[in-house]
């Protein structure tokens, strides 16, 4: 039995995901990144309640495009991508580094708030908009930025590319994939929380060699950050 797994896990890791799929990954990603907007624009007609919405869907669907192209390049199993089940007690483990990582987004927003004055420009200025639309408008910005978002961005930047980068070492794979993780959301006020976010889940894929702690961690900071937003707003 222990001979059995032993074959399976190196199995698995000779089918890891590798550069291929990283360029597959990044090319889809990459155009979607630049097609994307644009669409959500048009359909939306540039409402800053309906942008948001489209926008933190979107943000799932680009990370899914980018993970399955990358999944069908050579047909891989699910655990070359480490998308594998995990003990219950990681659930409850991530659950708790999610809400670590709200803590300190929320902290590193209120402490820039006080250098800057609030000053700068907010570029997830519609998904706050889209909070304060009312509870079905809410209700589907929760789906896309806690739902989809966390699975697309989490399969893609650490199902595919931290999951390659192992071969060099963790520390690589933990570094490498989160400043990819944090450029791609671009040189602004959302680079810190992608940091956080990334550091914290690329962490956790090394120890449990799975994406579901990161999805959740995720999930959890987004989806709660969303609720805390309308109760802010007074919505």
């Amino acid at each position: 039995m222990n001979l059995d797994a032993k074959t399976v896990e190196v199995t698995v890791e000779k089918r890891r995901a590798g550069w291929p799929e990283i360029v597959a990954g990044a090319i889809v990603y990459t155009l979607s990144f630049y097609v994307g907007p644009p669409i959500v624009s048009a359909i939306t007609h540039d409402s800053p309640a309906s942008s948001g919405i489209g926008l933190a869907v979107l943000s799932g669907v680009m990370g899914l495009l980018g993970f399955f192209a990358a999944f069908a390049l050579r047909f891989r199993a699910w655990p070359a991508f480490n998308v594998r089940a995990i003990p219950a007690r990681w659930i409850f483990i991530s659950l708790g580094f999610g809400l670590l990582a709200l803590i300190l987004n929320q902290a590193t927003s209120i402490v820039y708030g006080l250098l800057s004055d609030g000053s700068g420009n907010n570029v997830q200025g519609d998904y706050q908009s889209a909070t304060q639309a009312g509870g079905p408008a809410f209700l589907l910005y929760l789906l896309g930025i806690a739902v989809l978002t966390p699975l697309g961005e989490e399969f893609l930047f650490r199902g595919v590319l931290a999951t390659a980068l192992t071969k060099y070492g963790s520390w690589v794979s933990v570094l490498g994939s989160t400043v990819v993780f944090a450029l791609a959301h671009g040189i602004n006020l959302a680079l810190i929380p992608a940091i956080i976010v990334g550091a914290i889940n690329g962490i956790l894929l090394v120890r449990t060699k799975s994406v579901w702690p990161g999805v959740i961690v995720h999930a959890v900071n987004n989806g709660v950050g969303g609720i805390l937003s309308l109760l802010v707003s007074g919505g």
